[in-house]
């Protein structure tokens, strides 16, 4: 594979500096992509990059992640009109070492010329004081240089402090620091980070007399030009505990038909010659499109069991004729999808151990009908059922019994509206 061909036809090449062609021809070349921890977990939008890394060592070639303790305590201005608030060191650290073992599905770290490393930049600063960083850092460009930079210009009106307008100052060391001790003479990242990436490579020119290159990949939107990454709920998080795998899967589902192309081209690691002949299978067919690239995403971010219970899931919830069995072979955290997606009421675990009355379960320990007379018609007309069983005698009792995982149950009114009752 040779990556920046790979690049191009995939759309995923933006810019690169003179010579970065070249270098890359000449053997195995070690790049790296920097990511600060301001946040709790990886997202889908970091995916991006991380695709990048992947391809990059796919092609033969050495990825560096460059984890920013550093950086993540000052605060990127790039892309953003106003100052970054400051996160903890201890929220800073935690992020960090979580972020640290996500990477590791992504990336061979264990075998190999080119198997990843993980760098923490943190290590580059914590011996240095104020003075070295002045004379050894500050004097490398100048404040013009600095102010030329698009992440820098974009905020002179609004306003950036000296922390932020340092930042660029730090990225530029650290590609320093990575060419001395890791022979790295590649920098990658999004379009945004054009400005902090090449200022690196001016201080390799600089104060080493040597050759580094840049290479940036578009900012990826959506086709009616808002922000990828999010959905109408927030950010779609790499870990399962914050973005479910079903909640995952239904971001790639519900995509707008003309991003799936572009979408496809960033995250499959099928080959060009797949990836056309998938098109041309299911040209017609967007949505068979979409339900391949969900399948090859959840399956990498999360796991085949966790795809498989997104199906059953699916089923579950669109199907009318999802079975019984198939609801009580659900595991823990896929009741718990469940629940998130329809309606859900909290029960109390003392009353269903005394059993509570159908009739009182719909209309008073939860609000799936609007009063007593309401359940007894529904359960009359054959509308209620309880874990897939109708419920024909008004003076039927739910109990301990009726829990799936020791949690959960699931009522039904009519084939249309689904609740999940969760035993506390």
């Amino acid at each position: 594979m040779n990556f920046l061909e790979e690049l191009q036809w995939r759309g995923m090449l933006h810019d690169m500096t003179p010579g970065a062609e070249e270098a890359l021809k000449e053997g195995m070349v070690s790049g790296y992509i920097g990511f600060d921890p301001t946040a709790p977990s990886l997202t889908i939008g970091n995916y991006v990059q991380i695709m990048l890394l992947s391809l990059f060592q796919r092609s033969g070639h050495r990825p560096i992640i460059l984890m920013g303790g550093a950086t993540g305590r000052i605060g990127d201005p790039s892309g953003k009109d106003q100052e970054r608030q400051l996160k903890s060191f201890d929220e800073l650290d935690n992020n960090l070492t979580h972020q640290m073992k996500q990477f590791g599905k992504f990336l061979n770290f264990d075998e190999g010329d080119n198997k990843a490393i993980i760098v923490n930049n943190l290590d580059f600063y914590k011996e240095m004081n104020v003075l070295d960083f002045l004379r050894n850092v500050g004097k490398t460009v100048t404040v013009n240089y600095m102010m030329s930079k698009e992440s820098v210009k974009k905020r002179i009106e609004t306003g950036i402090s000296f922390t932020e307008f340092s930042y660029q100052l730090l990225q530029a060391y650290d590609y320093q620091c990575l060419f001395q001790s890791h022979d790295c003479i590649l920098q990658m990242g999004g379009s945004d980070q054009w400005g902090n990436i090449t200022s690196g490579t001016e201080f390799i020119r600089k104060n080493l007399r040597e050759k580094a290159f840049a290479v940036t990949t578009p900012l990826l939107t959506k086709s009616d030009g808002s922000k990828f990454g999010k959905s109408t709920e927030g950010n779609i998080w790499l870990d399962p505990t914050m973005t479910s795998p079903y909640q995952f899967y239904q971001f790639w589902i519900n995509a707008d038909d003309a991003d799936i192309p572009k979408f496809i081209r960033y995250f499959t690691l099928k080959s060009r010659e797949e990836v056309e002949a998938m098109e041309a299978e299911h040209a017609d067919h967007p949505k068979e499109l979409k339900r391949l690239l969900a399948e090859e995403l959840t399956i990498r971010v999360h796991s085949q069991e966790d795809y498989e219970a997104v199906l059953k899931v699916s089923e579950l919830l669109f199907n009318k004729k999802a079975s019984k069995e198939m609801l009580m072979g659900l595991n823990e955290n896929a009741l718990a999808t469940v629940a998130n997606e329809i309606p859900s009421f909290n029960i109390s675990k003392d009353a269903l151990s005394n059993g509570i009355n159908i009739v009182d379960l719909l209309a008073e320990h939860t609000a799936i009908v609007s009063s007593k007379g309401d359940a007894r018609r529904a359960i009359k007309n054959n509308a209620i059922s309880v874990n897939k069983d109708k419920i024909g005698n008004h003076e039927a009792v739910i109990n301990h019994e009726s829990l799936i995982q020791g949690k959960y149950i699931m009522v039904e009114n009519g084939k249309k509206n689904k609740f999940m009752l969760m035993a506390e």
